[in-house]
């Protein structure tokens, strides 16, 4: 059993961690970059280079690697079929072209000081490659995201994601065959490649038959926490098989996202990996910063920032031209590359990498580390800066492009939550009309049901804010929510007015009492779930004991105005027995909008004991004025 004091030695590098996330990231979002340089920065505070508050560095590295395996996951649940098909020439066109040029040129600079061709290329594909989390938090920043360049720079960095996996694959085959062969090193190349495709064939087959029987088995079983310990236990089992087949864990978490996008419970996997993923991920980061050497800083700041400079300048060149090449206009373009300017995440990992496997020297793999971690803190700034400059002048009128269309299409306009009897009746008018919708339900059943539709379907929990969040809803025009769970709906309603103010809200009323509580929480519209179909219900028994059609179809409206009026009564405090209504009140008894002709009669002896008054009641009643008008 571990002692007190195992526990106390283990809290205080928590606690640095923690705090240094704590204080540097918001002082640097304060002033106006992005969050990664905070981790950044607070990663070569507390290193090395700065206070040494951290022992063994190392140590955290390793478990940070996870965060940049669930990034990796999470990229392959984001590859739907449909969304690369539609993105097709951006991803493979520009994104290939950018990848491929960038590399080439900084490998030659590479190669012009010395190093060797296999060397110089890991040099340059680390550096051309683009930092995801930096690009997309600068173009969400700006509010570009959806537009053309900023559709084109996800095309590019979407293809980068694609290709480390590639990349990574590669690096023990190349280290396998080396600069210098040796006696059977092509055999071990070959039975390496064996291994690997033995293991992704075997990943993606028990991915491909048995994630989604198994996700379903547990989703009906119940349980939130085992399904987020189910995708913890897919993501790290085959990133753990990936690396015993000599490939890298983070291959191995793409291949279970990407055999997972195309499944329902996709949004809630992502809801469920995102807290994890963005905790590690911002452990890897200050790992990073920690892994600067400070000793080389100092010994060769100006060979470093002479370094930085350059790289930064050639790839917002080079990039900026495939932009232009590419349909953009010329400050479109220069917007684009400067996003993409910064050294990528995974530069951090293919560095380190190829240094474990001898293709780069150490003192090589410290500079080309020190480097991209230099461009990922002075890219951001450069970008602002250069976005400040060329914003004072008018943009180029550009028309939509390939990515901006697919986008706009496929943009939900309704999100429905449950698709229960209510939902499904809903859906009908909604497909009827060919409105995009969004149906979320936690229910396996609902699910299965809802594939025939046509409809973008997610299994998830709708009260949870993350899974509206994954589903699209901030840039819905209209929220749903069909379920027969009374709190649930209010808990959703809160949450959508406090964090989406501008998405109306209809909402299925269980009863009366939630009604009132809805119509309290100023909803856009709510409907008692039996209302209408009573109604229907009513007119046509009325016609069939021989009233015309108009005058039931009168009567049955005179109904409607009068319960919809006590209802507004009721909501304002005016209960039909004259006190006042007390909000958390657990029922609202019935009373008739129409006055009865005679009192209710008891027809055996049992029923007159449930319904006649009590003693005290009777003398209640016997105090009040013998013309007083009954409830209505």
């Amino acid at each position: 059993m571990a002692s007190a004091t195992d526990h106390a030695s283990f809290l205080p590098p928590v606690l640095t961690f923690l705090s240094a996330a704590v204080i540097g990231v918001p002082l640097v979002r304060l002033l106006g970059q992005s969050a990664v340089i905070g981790y950044l920065v607070a990663g070569v505070v507390i290193g090395p280079a700065g206070f040494s508050l951290i022992a063994e560095p190392e140590t955290a590295a390793s478990v940070a690697e996870i965060g940049v395996v669930l990034l990796l996951f999470i990229v392959g649940l984001e590859l739907e079929i449909s969304r690369l098909v539609s993105m097709r020439r951006d991803i493979f066109g520009l994104g290939a072209a950018q990848l491929a040029l960038c590399s080439l040129v900084i490998a030659g600079a590479a190669f012009a000081y010395g190093l060797t061709p296999a060397a110089a290329g890991v040099v340059g594909i680390a550096i051309a490659l683009s930092a995801t989390a930096v690009a997309l938090q600068l173009l969400e920043e700006r509010g570009d995201l959806g537009s053309p360049y900023g559709g084109r720079s996800f095309a590019v960095l979407l293809f980068q994601d694609i290709s480390v996996v590639a990349i990574l694959a590669l690096l023990p085959l190349l280290a396998s065959a080396g600069a210098t062969p040796k006696d059977g090193w092509l055999d071990e190349g070959l039975r390496s490649t064996g291994r690997a495709a033995v293991a992704v064939a075997g990943v993606v087959l028990v991915g491909r038959y048995g994630l989604n029987p198994f996700f379903r088995l547990l989703a009906a079983a119940g349980g939130r926490e085992v399904m987020t310990a189910a995708a913890l236990l897919v993501v790290l089992g085959t990133a753990l098989v990936m690396e015993k087949a000599g490939l890298s864990m983070a291959m191995g978490a793409f291949l279970a996202g990407v055999m997972l996008a195309e499944s329902n419970f996709r949004h809630q996997l992502e809801a469920d990996i995102e807290p994890f993923r963005g905790m590690l991920l911002g452990l890897f980061f200050m790992s990073v910063g920690m892994s600067i050497d400070g000793g080389l800083l100092t010994n060769h700041w100006l060979a470093l920032l002479a370094a930085t400079m350059a790289a930064i300048a050639v790839k917002i060149a080079l990039v900026a031209g495939l932009f232009r090449l590419f349909g953009s206009p010329w400050l479109d373009a220069l917007r684009g590359a400067a996003v993409l300017a910064p050294a990528g995440e995974f530069a951090f990992v293919i560095l380190p990498a190829a240094g474990d496997l001898r293709i780069l020297a150490s003192d090589v793999t410290r500079f080309c580390v020190a480097l991209a971690a230099l461009t990922m803190l002075v890219g951001p700034i450069a970008a602002k800066g250069l976005d400040a400059l060329i914003a004072r002048r008018p943009a180029e009128a550009e028309p939509p492009s390939d990515v901006g269309e697919a986008q706009e299409s496929g943009d939900t306009r309704v999100l429905v939550v449950g698709f229960g009897r209510f939902g499904q009746i809903l859906a009908q008018v909604l497909l009827a009309e060919g409105i995009n919708i969004t149906v979320i339900d936690k229910d396996v059943e609902q699910i299965r049901n809802a594939t025939s539709f046509g409809f973008r379907i997610y299994y998830g929990d709708g009260t949870r804010l993350d899974v509206l969040r994954a589903s699209g809803l901030a840039k819905a025009e209209l929220i749903c929510v069909c379920i027969d769970d009374a709190p649930a709906a209010l808990k959703i309603v809160d949450m959508v007015h406090e964090e989406f103010p501008s998405v109306r809200t209809y909402v299925r009323a269980y009863d009366r009492t939630h009604a009132i509580e809805l119509m309290n929480r100023d909803v856009d519209f709510q409907l008692r779930e039996t209302v209408e179909s009573a109604l229907g219900f009513g007119r046509a028994t009325l016609e069939s004991l021989g009233l015309p059609a108009d005058a039931a179809a009168r009567r049955v409206e005179d109904v409607r105005k009068r319960d919809v009026a006590r209802l507004v009564l009721q909501q304002a405090g005016a209960m039909p027995d004259g006190s006042g209504w007390l909000r958390g009140t657990p029922e609202l008894r019935p009373e008739p909008l129409t006055a009865p002709k005679s009192p209710s009669r008891a027809l055996s002896a049992e029923t007159r004991g449930l319904i006649e008054p009590q003693p005290h009641e009777s003398a209640a009643r016997a105090l009040e004025p013998e013309d007083a008008e009954p409830n209505a």
